[in-house]
């Protein structure tokens, strides 16, 4: 079976501001490519930016947006000290603080801060597993 590859893709009003949030305010690594759409590497998958209304289109819905769309991303970090450091780095960014770093019920730390088009992103250090391949993928 050959590899494959998990892609999120955000609808954005402002392709500009969204891709500065994304590589300069994250520092998420961005993809050479050329055409409509803007692409970052993950680890694991990829993270696709593509204007709002044209994403609303593909997908035969209002483009409005309104209200809670009933998801979040999640960042995963493998410290408490970098919850913080993210969120403060989203804020800086142009992100806006939703829900500041604190103690989750789960035993872990986490807070969420909104990007510029409003999607919410939870930033979570979870002390029962480490974020990315484990020490055996790593050859």
């Amino acid at each position: 079976m050959r590899p494959r590859i998990n892609m999120i893709t955000l609808g954005v009003r402002n392709m500009e501001e969204a891709v500065r949030f994304y590589e300069k305010g994250l520092g998420f690594p961005r993809m050479p490519f050329e055409g409509g759409a803007v692409f970052f590497t993950l680890n694991g998958s990829w993270l696709s930016l593509y204007p709002w209304n044209a994403l609303a289109e593909d997908a035969a819905v209002n483009a409005d947006g309104s209200g809670f769309r009933g998801i979040t991303l999640a960042h995963v970090v493998s410290t408490r000290e970098e919850v913080r450091d993210v969120l403060d780095r989203a804020v800086r960014a142009g992100g806006k603080l939703v829900k500041p770093a604190q103690e989750v019920f789960w035993g872990g730390y986490s807070g969420y801060f909104a990007d510029p088009d409003g999607h919410l992103w939870e930033v979570a250090w979870n002390p029962h597993f480490r974020p990315g391949p484990g020490d055996e993928d790593e050859a």
